[in-house]
């Protein structure tokens, strides 16, 4: 592969930037631009060493720094690397690496270093993906999840399905191709089991996925109520900063307004919606018209109600759209004297999450309701999760085979038909850990990456 170079660190001001060199070349490149002040070359000096010198570019010193040299094959991409600490900046980052590629390194593309790491073993496709997620993690439990499929938690679990579809596509063709040997046929009822334990457990598996979306992109959340309930105080109590107008004028927003706040530890891309009611003004029904289709797409429901004023017809119209939704009822103004009738929003909703969204008495308890709603509470962090709709979508191709062989097992299909078959499952989870993967694939799930990583 070709040498490539890249800025790895943010290009903004900073104490110090990085400039990573990776390739058979790295280290003349290296060579080429930096002169330390000890005499020491990078060519010669030995892994997981640095060294204190000037960068220089046509004879002209750009910057001093510090040279790390990490040796083939124990660097992050598998191949030499050589890793140039200059002070932080833009300007001097640029030239720097500028410096490189007219020494002989090319330009890094995005998600290329790790790609290499992929390509080169060092990880495998679902630890490499992680790798992403680490770097865009927000809050501690998409951390500890990228962490997980980091240290190959994913992969482990597929790697050890995997393996038992081999074990049944072996036995399955020993037994196909040698029909002269006394090979046993496989019993029809221990393989219905077998793979009804496989499709049980990818099936669990797949439904990891919404709670890794979550985890990882935050959960779609609508803000909704009649008007004046405190919605726009609620989000921006959330928010920690004024986002949304508040008045005492009912219609105030009219539109939906949309804003990303960690409430606890769980990542709520929230929308603050026009408040649902009847209304002659016609920006405002149309703001109406789209907090209720905003109902549909969201993967969870703040339901907003006055605890000072008795429930209107509106309220009513309210629970009943909400009504089997994934939906917290909220009691806002809970420093006022009491009128609503509590009973009616917990027969339908359950039990309400009493809050102050103007003093902030009671978001505690919301934080932890949210939690609970959205089943992270008792997710297992560590035991692997999908993270993406890629692995998603090789799950499902794996279940959609198996699916199509146990009820061709029972109706005595040939078992050169099944293993078709199960070669096709096999084919999706080998795509998902990337050891049966197409270029393709691989250039899609490296895109997504920044350039430097």
């Amino acid at each position: 592969m070709s040498t490539v170079a890249a800025i790895s660190t943010p290009l903004a001001q900073g104490g110090i930037a990085v400039i990573r060199i990776s390739g058979e070349n790295a280290l003349t490149v290296a060579d080429k631009i930096f002169k330390s002040v000890s005499g020491k070359v990078a060519t010669e000096m030995k892994g997981y060493t640095s060294a204190y010198g000037k960068i220089m570019s046509d004879g002209e010193e750009i910057d001093d720094g510090v040279l790390s040299v990490f040796r083939a094959p124990k660097s992050y991409t598998g191949e030499d690397v050589a890793e140039i600490s200059c002070h932080g900046g833009v300007f001097v980052a640029k030239k720097v690496l500028s410096a490189a590629v007219s020494s002989g390194a090319e330009l890094a593309e995005a998600g290329e270093f790790t790609k290499r790491a992929f390509l080169n073993g060092k990880l495998t496709l679902t630890e490499a993906e992680s790798v992403i997620d680490i770097i865009s993690a927000s809050g501690e439990q998409a951390r500890k999840a990228a962490h997980s499929a980091k240290e190959g938690a994913l992969y482990k679990k597929i790697s050890g399905v995997t393996k038992r579809l081999v074990g049944i596509l072996g036995e399955l063709a020993a037994w196909v191709d040698y029909p002269e040997e006394d090979i046993d046929a496989l019993e029809p009822q221990v393989l219905s089991d077998t793979l009804s334990s496989i499709y049980d457990e990818l099936s669990a598996l797949s439904k990891t996925y919404d709670s890794g979306r979550i985890i990882r992109n935050g959960a779609d959340t609508a803000i909704v109520g009649r008007a004046n309930v405190g919605k726009s105080t609620l989000m921006n109590y959330l928010l920690g900063y004024e986002r949304s107008i508040v008045t005492d004028i009912e219609g105030t927003t009219r539109d939906i307004v949309e804003e990303t706040a960690l409430v606890g530890d769980t990542l709520l891309r929230l929308s603050d919606t026009a408040g649902i009611r009847q209304t002659d003004d016609v920006v405002e029904s149309i703001g109406v018209e789209r907090s209720i289709k905003k109902l549909d797409e969201a993967d969870l429901i703040l339901a907003i109600f006055d605890s000072s004023e008795p429930l209107t017809d509106e309220d009513l119209s309210i629970i009943e759209k909400v009504s089997g939704k994934r939906t917290i009822a909220i009691i806002n103004k809970c420093e006022k004297d009491r009128k609503i009738d509590i009973e009616k929003v917990e027969n339908v909703l359950g039990e309400p999450v009493f809050i102050s969204a103007k003093t902030g008495e009671g978001i505690k308890d919301l934080e932890r309701r949210i939690s609970e709603v959205l089943s992270l509470t008792t997710l297992d962090l560590s035991a692997g999760l999908i993270a993406n709709e890629r692995q998603k979508r090789c799950i499902d191709k794996a279940l959609l085979s198996l699916n199509e062989a146990l009820p061709a097992l029972s109706i005595g299909e040939t078992l050169d038909a099944l293993t078709v078959i199960l070669d096709e499952a096999l084919s999706a989870l080998l795509e998902l850990s990337g050891e049966k993967v197409t270029d393709a694939v691989v250039d899609e799930v490296f895109s997504h990456f920044c350039v430097g990583k």
